[in-house]
């Protein structure tokens, strides 16, 4: 077992043992679990398992049953892709696709870098904005594939800023 996944094993001992071992405890606990950690980790779920006395994929099945939880860890920007009825009518796949081929990832996924994270969402109430994709928690109006390098050149503007790079 690595450092890093003894770490994450006694993170979660620390947050179960304020649950009883009942079976009905399991969401709360992931919910906690993903809520401290970011995400729910193999290491963490085989931990919950062994807590509760249920089978390992019990658990993996209901955290995998529920789209409220993650299996890998978050990138430092969130980018979520509206694919609601106006966002899809107006090119979110389309919106999607640039997102991933730009990222280099899958809707679910982090970047190897941890900069950024990729998944969808059903609906911002933003139609009128559509296609919309939400950046760090703020939706990014009419959001096309040459949008999308707009937004990441930003965010390479900042980081070299930040880091007292010249550009």
């Amino acid at each position: 077992m690595t450092k890093e996944q003894a770490k994450v094993r006694q993170q979660t001992k620390q947050i179960i043992n304020g649950f009883g071992r009942k079976r009905k405890n399991l969401i709360p606990i992931l919910q906690k679990v993903q809520g401290r950690l970011g995400y729910l980790p193999r290491e963490a779920m085989l931990e919950i398992a062994q807590f509760l006395d249920i089978p390992d994929i019990d658990v993996y099945s209901v955290a995998t049953f529920y789209n409220q939880f993650r299996f890998n860890p978050p990138g430092k920007h969130s980018i979520r892709v509206c694919l609601g009825t106006a966002c899809h009518m107006k090119g979110g796949y389309i919106t999607l696709d640039a997102w991933k081929r730009r990222l280099g990832i899958d809707r679910g996924e982090t970047t190897a870098d941890r900069e950024f994270d990729l998944d969808t969402v059903a609906c911002v109430g933003c139609c009128a904005m559509a296609p919309v994709t939400v950046v760090d928690n703020k939706p990014q109006a009419k959001v096309e594939p040459t949008k999308v390098d707009g937004i990441l050149l930003s965010f390479e503007l900042e980081r070299k800023k930040n880091n007292g790079e010249s550009q």
